[in-house]
């Protein structure tokens, strides 16, 4: 065996400390190391260590910020539907108003070895400095999925918000409108970021300075009453349609161009992203983006096995083009009153 370990050790440019590790499945080895040395097992002809995904209780955590956006109840039952049909128990896990955040989720995962974990539309920040490094250290398999931050780390799965963004600006576009505004979630949160360098890109190739648009840019809570209150701004600044970041904010949109005596669409325009259960249903039925959520959740499992079994993964982002959804809260500009 030391004679074996050693050819393995300098085949793959280890230790043998490391191989060990990888043989007991001990101690902390990255995931692209732990796949060179098993290759290294198959060409010496030493057996591999049994599956890692043994050795963590059957259970993952699903981490969502709440559940008032009916997009995250969406991606919490694809996802749970799968991790059940690979022997997993999902687990799921949502802030509280009276305080139970993210880290607080995670602690008591780690404290119960948990066997992964997915976020989805958190911030890993939110998760705590400890908790980041417990998550590291044990090597336990995590998912990001639509993260309200940025981790290159991490294996993550998201839409494209740029393509989105741009799907519904040429939409809008298309009707006429000229002053497009744009309601984002907080500073800060990176899928909104995305969306407005593909919103500050397409007004510079239509000939706009970043002085002329970026007045018709906002930032508000991701919630119907952040939007009520924000559109109102970007109405005042001559703003006929109207970009969201989410189908609450749209709705939020909605609500807030009525308080003023104005209609939709025929005074404003409004375009939603996630084209949440029952949008199809709401007054007017609203036009979205929509995020193949089912299919999403799918490569976020698999993503999750593939790491539960050992095995390295792509630090690229899977990224997933929407589909803009058509509906009544849209429509040429200057629609005649009837």
């Amino acid at each position: 065996m030391p004679t074996k370990l050693s050819q393995v050790a300098g085949f793959t440019g280890v230790s043998e400390a490391t191989v060990r590790r990888v043989l007991n499945g001990t101690g902390s080895v990255a995931p692209a190391t732990r796949d060179l040395v098993l290759t290294a097992l198959d060409v010496f002809g030493l057996p591999r260590p049994a599956a890692r995904r043994t050795e963590r209780a059957p259970l993952v955590g699903l981490v969502v910020p709440d559940l008032q956006n009916p997009v995250f109840p969406a991606f919490a039952e694809a996802l749970a539907g799968r991790l059940t049909r690979h022997g997993l128990v999902p687990v799921l896990c949502t802030r509280t108003a009276d305080g139970v955040s993210e880290a607080n989720y995670v602690a008591m995962l780690l404290a119960r070895n948990i066997g992964g974990i997915v976020l989805t539309g958190s911030s890993l920040a939110d998760a705590g400095p400890a908790q980041r490094r417990a998550l590291r250290t044990r090597g336990v398999p995590t998912v990001l999925v639509n993260a309200a931050d940025e981790n290159a780390d991490v294996a993550q799965v998201r839409a494209d918000d740029g393509h989105a963004a741009r799907q519904a600006l040429a939409h809008l576009a298309a009707l006429g409108h000229e002053r497009i505004g744009l309601l984002l979630g907080p500073v800060g949160h990176a899928p909104s970021a995305r969306k407005l360098l593909a919103y500050a890109a397409d007004r510079a190739a239509a000939g706009w300075s970043r002085e002329e648009w970026r007045p018709l840019v906002a930032h508000a809570m991701f919630s119907l009453e952040g939007g009520a209150t924000a559109v109102a701004g970007l109405l005042g600044r001559g703003a006929t349609a109207v970009v969201c970041a989410s189908d609450a904010l749209a709705l939020g949109a909605v609500r807030g161009a009525r308080r003023r005596g104005l209609d939709v669409p025929r005074d404003l325009s409004v375009v939603g992203f996630d084209d949440s259960p029952y949008m199809v249903a709401t007054d007017p039925p609203l036009t979205t983006s929509r995020q193949p959520v089912r299919a999403m959740a799918a490569v976020a499992v698999t993503t999750l096995l593939r790491q539960l079994d050992g095995h390295a993964v792509g630090e690229e982002p899977v990224l997933f083009e929407t589909e803009l959804i058509i509906r009544g809260s849209t429509a040429a500009r200057g629609l005649p009153r009837v």
